[in-house]
């Protein structure tokens, strides 16, 4: 079905970092920024697949996205990388806390090691990316942050405690710092993906029988993809949706 989507003049030359940037939904977030004439910044550990990226957008567009390689479990170089950014492009205007990893894992076996890791990597960057662009977003009196959830936890989907209990965990840090940052004119909201058919999803866990009950349980029967995602993440961080803060916005396609 051919959808016709809107542009955001707002988005024009608004300076934004995207973590996790160079594959799957991130990816395509870059993209659509790039579209809508952002300066863009990502940050990724996957180099060649970033790189990739960065030389396929130059063909398509005058703004071609940053790539700043970084392992957001570093928190001193996410915070190296955001003043990289600011050098580069300018202060940042929009923050996409995207990054994480959904490895399953048995609850009877998870060690303290892979639940410390989980949090590293799906929690405490998101945070700490927030802390370190709020003196850029209030040189420029406005902002929107953007962190990701996920619609694991909510349907009991199993198998991956860690990284649900930080998804979960997303929606309460984003209203404490809606509230912290609200007076900056920064806004601070959860998109909650559902599930997404990406690549990863498709070649480790969706199969058949998973495909089938996605269909039975989602009110809209069409698959959902990156580009539904992304859609949302230019309308938060557009001037659009100047006064949406603190909430929760689930895209899933009806599965909750």
């Amino acid at each position: 079905m051919s959808r016709q989507l809107a542009s955001y003049p707002s988005l024009k030359d608004r300076v934004v970092l995207v973590t996790g940037g160079g594959s799957g939904i991130g990816e395509t977030i870059v993209s659509e920024f790039c579209q809508q004439g952002a300066k863009v910044a990502f940050v990724d550990i996957k180099v060649q697949e970033s790189q990739a990226l960065v030389e396929k957008l130059k063909s398509k567009f005058n703004n071609p996205p940053l790539f700043l390689y970084c392992d957001i479990r570093d928190i001193e170089a996410l915070k190296s990388a955001i003043e990289s950014v600011k050098t580069q492009l300018g202060n940042i205007s929009v923050l996409v806390n995207n990054a994480a990893n959904d490895n399953r894992h048995s609850a009877a076996s998870l060690t303290t090691q892979a639940w410390d890791d989980s949090i590293a990597i799906n929690l405490r960057p998101s945070f700490f990316a927030a802390q370190a662009v709020l003196p850029q977003m209030i040189e420029k009196g406005q902002g929107s942050i953007i962190n990701f959830g996920s619609v694991c936890w909510m349907i009991k989907q199993g198998g991956m405690s860690a990284y649900s209990s930080c998804k979960a965990a997303m929606m309460g840090l984003t209203r404490d710092l809606a509230y912290d940052f609200g007076q900056h004119g920064i806004r601070v909201n959860t998109l909650v993906p559902g599930w997404v058919m990406t690549q990863r999803q498709l070649s480790n866990w969706v199969d058949e029988s998973t495909q089938k009950w996605i269909r039975d349980n989602q009110c809209l029967k069409q698959e959902l993809d990156a580009q539904d995602i992304a859609n949302m993440v230019m309308f938060l961080s557009a001037d659009d949706s100047a006064m949406i803060s603190a909430q929760t916005l689930i895209v899933d396609g009806g599965l909750v």
